[in-house]
């Protein structure tokens, strides 16, 4: 069985990010790159596209 998700891919080089409905198993587990933040500075972030898209190219970059 699957479960539907919005599948977002982010080119640091170009920086373009394209975003599509995907198909994932129920069984995988996916990983959440906020997990780690405390809950003020994800809420920021989830708040500013902007300011994801810098947080996610600059943990790339590592």
């Amino acid at each position: 069985m699957f479960e539907r998700c919005i599948g977002l891919a982010w080119c640091s080089g170009c920086r373009i990010f394209t975003g599509s409905m995907v198909q994932v198993p129920r069984k995988r587990e996916l990983v959440d790159a906020l997990a780690s933040l405390g809950s003020d500075q994800r809420e920021r972030l989830e708040r500013s596209e902007a300011r994801l898209i810098d947080f996610l190219d600059r943990r790339a970059q590592d």
